[in-house]
Order: C-alpha cells, then structure tokens, then sequence
C-alpha cells in the first residue's frame, strides 16, 4: 500500500487525537491511521508498515516522547528508508521520518500539536497549503479543520496520480473512538467523506450520548430516556 499525504493532530481545546488522510490507493483507512484518547495518533504510509500503529500507540502509552517513537520504529526495519510515518503525543509534541526512498514529492512539516506529510504528491504546496489551512482554521470543530486542511491541499494538486480513498479518525476520551469514517474507493473521496461525515452528524452521533462511557460505564439504556435524547437532538436541529 503506497499511501499519500496526511495530517496528524491534538486537538488543544478538546485533548482529541486524529488523523486525516487521502490517496490514490484503495482503502487507506484499513491500515494508515491510528490514535488513542489520551495517547496520541500516528500515520503510517508510503510503502506502509503495518506494525507502526500498534507498535507506536503502545510506546506513547508508555510516555514516550514523539520523536522517541519514531526512533524506536524506524530502529531496525530495514525498509524505513521507503517509509514514511508522523506522530503526535500526548503533550502535542510531533515527530516525523520521511525515507529517503520515499517516491518524491515526498516531505513533511511539523506544527504545533499537528503534522503534515505527505509522498507522491504533485509537489511541496500540498503539505504547505494542507499545513496552512490547518493552521488557520483554529476557530473550526476538529473534524471540518482537519478536512478542510485536506481540501487545501488537494487543490494544489494532490496525489500525483489521481484520487481514490480517504479516512477520518477521531478519539476523544473514549476507549472507542469518535469519528472512524472511511471512503475506501470513489473518484472524489474527500467529497464522499465529508458526506458522510455530514451524515453521522445528523443521525449516528447521537447514540454517542447514549452509549457505555467512561464517566457512566452502563450508558443509557432506557429507552425512554434514549427518546428523550432523540428528540433534544432533533429539536436542536429544527
């Protein structure tokens, strides 16, 4: 799987991990994003390692520092040179490793509580733009800032050779996570997953609310009360 660009990012207001990211390859949410509430996230792509997510989750867990995760990573696996993988941890610190057999355009940059990278691109301006709209679009729930930072960088060109999947991963303090959408093949992927992501805003979020939690372990499970919080949802949509 040679997957392309995407952004990794804590959400300062909200502590919320996620990740976003777009390719031309079949089903990049299957492999490429991982976070955990309270951990961190991290991407892995160009020629994927599936163990990174896992294995890198598990070290943030462990309070390790970004760029000691990408250390210990890329420590030993004879492909890191064609690997690419950012990560974000628990304080918003970022890390990066882009291999020097990455396909080009290939490169990364880190923000504060967020990175960008990408490969295959058409050039530079996709991680810029992707990284400035992000940046600039502080005042925007986590989910639309991340996406639009991806629209940003599509429109300077994108995936080299084309459009196809594209995924969105949020945790925010749950043990599951609170957006886990995916367009796994589509001629307009991010298009796709801002339907969709519309979709679960107006229907599925709210049995998030009704849902075993760490703050009430048993949910909700009256229906009565399940009503109750239907119809406040609905309400507040009218």
């Amino acid at each position: 799987m040679r997957v392309t660009w995407s952004i990794v990012a804590r959400d300062p207001s909200s502590g919320a991990f996620g990740v976003a990211v777009t390719t031309k390859f079949f089903a990049v949410g299957a492999l490429c994003p991982h976070a955990m509430s309270g951990v961190g996230a991290i991407a892995t792509q160009a020629l994927i390692n599936p163990h990174y997510g896992p294995r890198g989750l598990k070290l943030l867990a462990e309070g390790r520092p970004a760029a000691e995760v990408i250390r210990t990573l890329i420590d030993g696996d004879l492909g890191a040179g064609i690997r690419q993988v950012h990560v974000v941890d628990a304080k918003g610190q970022v890390a990066a490793h882009t291999g020097q057999g990455c396909i080009d355009w290939c490169g990364h940059r880190l923000g504060a509580n967020f990175s960008v990278a990408g490969n295959m691109l058409v050039g530079q301006a996709v991680v810029d733009r992707t990284f400035e709209a992000y940046e600039a679009g502080s005042a925007k729930p986590f989910a639309r800032r991340m996406l639009d930072a991806l629209d940003a960088g599509q429109a300077a060109g994108g995936d080299k050779r084309g459009k196809q999947s594209a995924a969105l991963l949020i945790h925010s303090g749950e043990d599951y996570p609170e957006y886990s959408i995916r367009v796994d093949d589509h001629a307009e992927p991010l298009a796709e997953l801002r339907r969709l992501i519309d979709v679960y805003e107006a229907d599925y979020a709210m049995f998030r609310q009704v849902l075993p939690s760490r703050a009430n372990p048993s949910g909700i499970y009256d229906r009565a009360k399940i009503e109750e919080v239907r119809a406040r949802r609905a309400s507040a949509r009218t």
